[in-house]
């Protein structure tokens, strides 16, 4: 703590340059004026005097920061866009000031129900405004709307509403001196802290819309979140002083690092920094790595890709005005105005400073000996009932498992065997059933048991058939093909192909019937969400990536398969409840406790398994350990009082918003009575687990781990179960078999024979991160030089001057603007590294063939070499002990990384 200030600002990786828009001063005059006729200045205060007059406006200096966050757009442009931040900065200090300090909900609510109402999607009327609030709206609608898609508006109205509602979950915690937990919190701010908001601002602003049909894709949703919490995240650090010193705010990322860590404020500032350089790393890895895949996948044309560039470098603009206005503007504690990220400065040093903060999420070593870990004391408050099906649904369970090729290899099903009867009889899928789904009938038992079944098989077959990563673009093809397993129509399936295809089919030909057809599409958006996640934790483990804190916990709850079983039960409760009571923020909040509280739980149950046995790097344990820079046993209490905490949320939204809801929403009494059943069934889930995992099944046990070793082809031994026991020490183990599962080699065997389909596209993704690091890291390695295509301009990222967020000497050219360290979007190239070993299995080779690429269409093979960021060739053959001998077969170039 310093004489004035509670801390010391940490320092902050920046890696992006802060750029000044020229048309500064024209906003900064016309924010001034639109304030004055929107009757912002000189409004009354509950307590008497102002709320802003004419000299707190021009000290805040909206003009600055709008200039900075927007650089290259027109003057009328950055006018507008000055005008909405005025607004919201208004906002923000008038609900203050009329709510917040007044403690008055009840008015808070009516005011917010207000606003919508100013925003009509189809530009129609709307009501007579009665404070400056919903007369700047109406104005800056009735200016912004008419230019941008309806699928725009509908976003930016839906982050509108979110930044404005959610100010009733901050007067909750105000009223009741609440502060949020770790993970509630950062998923709040992000609503009601107004980035997502910001981020609909930048889509008109550099004059290109985000396409609609991957609006709502994990890749974008990845940009606008990690943006999001960035910008915030940083926010909370400049204005923990004013905010908590004098303002009595508790929704502050500081506070709550200190009062759940027990951390002094300055770690506890050190903690959010090193989060929030977290996040833009992420950042950084979906726009490299994430966004090509999707664009090939979805075959996203061109201009719609040069739109998506210009949206991604404006929030990377943005994320650099951003900092530097907080640096300047008085509303906040700015005095060292110069910290940036320790390491060089100035041209050509961006990759250092970049290698210098985001190497340590690449190199822990897989395979750590960990030993058994201790587990702690969770909470689990529910009563735990068990179907009396229960043993009948042991017996078909393993009979089900044996006929879909779980449990005995099969020559004419490949990938089949991956566990043994032995194995499956521990782990008793069925007891969880019975805890899930006490009062089901015998075949709605079985049902779960063998969902269950289905699930965990499918975690334990992507790893062992597609290797950590190293055959990704082949798990893209799977995925393809586990969908189509699932039509909506209840019509005809692709004949499966492998015991993971064979026990989807069977599992929704007996489970879809019972839905509507709106039901089987949620029905089977929930199961595509898990396969989601397999996908996430294979392209994680193939950058040898320890998944950043955020992005762990949101995509776990989808890997883990939380929302296919809690779909079964939101769907049996029928229609009885209403669409808006399912989206409100109590239920969502149930839902999200109950997930993070169980995955955790998997977390500390499974650590010995996939860290020592597995080589798994996606596992909270391990993302606390990196992060937090403790050990396994401080890991694992952290990890399990987040559990605690998720479970202390459910039960007070359980009793102090639950409630509500019924009047809220008009319920009647079928109705209130199937939410009732819904919230028992959340329970129900929760005890359920927890009972398996702590006192049931037996695949977290030691001495069930060591009988892997003598287990059949596939099993958990194939990535090392026996090899490290009978090694002694960790450095002499050999390296881990990459499968014994035989998955498909590549996926053009799913594709029709074609001769466009008999090699993939000259396109390459790689991370930024890695890339860099080795670049940096490269210190005699011959390079040459290599130029980036422009895209041509189109009407989706229009040209300068045509469209309202477009300003001279911005255009189309963009799309190859820097996004991380001077590498680009659309001239992204792989970062290739030889196998050192000899053994046909280093980053840049898989059994001596090597990736092929990252999706359809996506990738490097027939003996290219590898191009890195920077131009640099480096040439591979694929045989993993040489470097590009050319006697070896095909080079196959994959992502580059560490190898384990």
């Amino acid at each position: 703590m310093t004489e004035n200030h509670p801390f010391v600002l940490p320092t902050f990786y920046l890696p992006y340059p802060a750029r000044l828009n020229p048309h500064v001063e024209g906003a900064r005059a016309h924010a001034r004026t639109w304030a004055k006729e929107m009757g912002m200045l000189d409004a009354p205060a509950e307590g008497g005097g102002v709320i802003w007059d004419e000299a707190e406006l021009d000290r805040h200096d909206y003009g600055l920061l709008c200039a900075y966050t927007h650089p290259d757009c027109g003057a009328p442009a950055l006018d507008l866009v000055t005008d909405w931040y005025v607004w919201v900065f208004f906002f923000d200090d008038h609900f203050l000031d009329a709510f917040k300090r007044t403690r008055d909900k009840a008015g808070a609510k009516a005011y917010l129900d207000r606003i919508p109402l100013f925003m009509p999607l189809d530009l129609g009327p709307s009501p007579e405004p009665e404070n400056p609030v919903e007369l700047g709206l109406r104005d800056l609608w009735d200016r912004t709307a008419p230019s941008m898609s309806m699928g725009w508006r509908e976003r930016f109205l839906v982050s509108t509403v979110n930044l404005l509602f959610e100010s009733l979950w901050e007067l909750d915690n105000i009223t009741s001196e609440r502060v949020a937990n770790p993970i509630e919190y950062i998923e709040m701010r992000r609503k009601v802290g107004g980035a997502p908001w910001s981020a609909g601002i930048v889509e008109y602003a550099v004059g290109a819309e985000v396409p609609d049909q991957v609006a709502d894709s994990r890749p974008l949703k990845v940009l606008r979140d990690t943006f999001s919490d960035a910008v915030h995240l940083r926010n909370d650090l400049f204005s923990y002083e004013r905010e908590v010193t004098s303002e009595g705010e508790n929704a502050n990322a500081v506070l709550v690092f200190e009062r759940f860590l027990g951390l002094d404020t300055q770690p506890a500032a050190e903690l959010v920094n090193d989060v929030l350089t977290s996040r833009l790393h992420q950042f950084e890895n979906t726009a490299l790595t994430e966004i090509p895949v999707l664009c090939a996948s979805e075959g996203v044309t061109p201009p719609e890709q040069v739109a998506i560039a210009l949206y991604a470098k404006g929030l990377q603009d943005w994320q650099a005005g951003g900092h530097e206005w907080h640096m300047r503007s008085s509303r906040y504690m700015n005095d060292a105005a110069d910290r940036v990220l320790s390491g060089p400065n100035g041209i050509g040093t961006s990759q250092a400073r970049i290698a210098a903060s985001a190497l340590k999420q690449h190199t822990r070593s897989p395979f750590k000996q960990v030993g058994p870990t201790a587990l702690p004391a969770f909470h689990q408050p529910f009563a735990l009932r068990l179907n009396p099906n229960l043993d009948a649904s042991r017996e078909h369970a393993v009979a089900w498992a044996a006929d879909m090729g779980f449990l005995a290899p099969d020559p004419a099903l490949p990938g089949s065997g991956l566990w043994n009867r032995r194995q499956f009889l521990g782990f008793d899928f069925a007891l969880c059933s019975a805890g899930i789904d006490p009062e089901g009938t015998a075949e709605e038992l079985d049902a779960s048991a063998d969902w269950l079944a289905w699930g965990t098989y499918g975690d334990d077959y992507y790893p062992a058939a597609f290797g950590r990563g190293r055959d990704l673009s082949a798990a893209i093809a799977q995925h393809r093909r586990l969908l189509a397993f699932m039509p909506v129509d209840l019509g005809a399936a692709p004949v499966p192909g492998n015991p993971l295809e064979q026990g989807l089919d069977d599992l929704w030909r007996r489970t879809a019937p019972a839905f509507d057809e709106r039901g089987r599409g949620e029905f089977r958006a929930a199961v595509e969400k898990m396969l989601e996640g397999w996908l996430w934790e294979l392209h994680s483990e193939g950058q040898n990536r320890v998944p950043d804190p955020v992005d762990y916990v949101e995509m776990r709850r989808d890997s883990f398969g939380s929302d296919l079983t809690m779909s079964l039960a939101r769907l049996r409760a029928g229609r009885e409840v209403p669409d808006e009571v399912w989206r409100s923020r109590p239920l969502q909040w149930m839902e999200a406790c109950a997930m993070d509280a169980v995955c955790l739980l998997n977390d500390v149950c499974s650590y010995h398994k996939e860290v020592e046995y597995e080589g798994q790097l996606a596992n909270g344990v391990v993302v606390v350990e990196e992060y937090l820079g403790v050990g396994r046993d401080e890991a694992v209490r952290v990890a399990a009082a987040l559990a605690d905490a998720r479970i202390e949320q459910f039960q007070m939204v359980e009793a102090n918003d639950l409630p509500g809801l019924a009047a809220e929403h008009g319920l009647d009494a079928a109705a209130q009575a199937a939410l009732a059943s819904y919230v028992e069934d959340l329970k129900n889930w929760i005890a359920a687990i927890h009972k398996w995992h702590l006192d049931g099944t037996d695949r977290y046990d030691e001495a069930a781990l060591r009988r892997l070793g003598d287990a059949a082809p596939g099993a958990t031994s194939a990535h090392g179960v026996g090899r490290f026991l009978e090694a002694g020490r960790p450095e002499e183990a050999p390296v881990p078999a990459r499968s014994r599962v035989p998955g498909p080699p590549s996926w053009r065997d799913y594709l029709p024979a074609r001769p466009e389909n008999a090699a993939p596209a000259p396109i390459a993704a790689t991370n930024a991160s890695i890339a860099a690091a080795m670049r940096f890291l490269r210190t005699s390695e011959p390079s040459s030089s290599s130029a980036g295509t422009g895209a041509a301009a189109s009407s989706t990222a229009r040209a300068p001057g045509s469209g309202p967020g477009s300003g001279g000497g911005a255009g189309a050219s963009d799309s190859g603007a820097a996004l991380a360290g001077g590498s680009s979007l659309d001239g992204a190239g792989c970062a290739g590294a030889s196998d050192s070993e000899g053994d046909g299995d280093g980053p840049g080779d898989a059994d001596g063939g090597g990736s092929d690429g990252a999706a359809d269409g996506v990738g490097l093979d027939g003996g290219s070499a590898g191009v890195d960021g920077s131009g640099s060739s480096v040439s591979q053959c694929g045989c993993g002990g040489c470097g590009g001998c050319g006697g070896c077969g095909p080079a196959k170039v994959g992502y580059g990384g560490y190898s384990g």
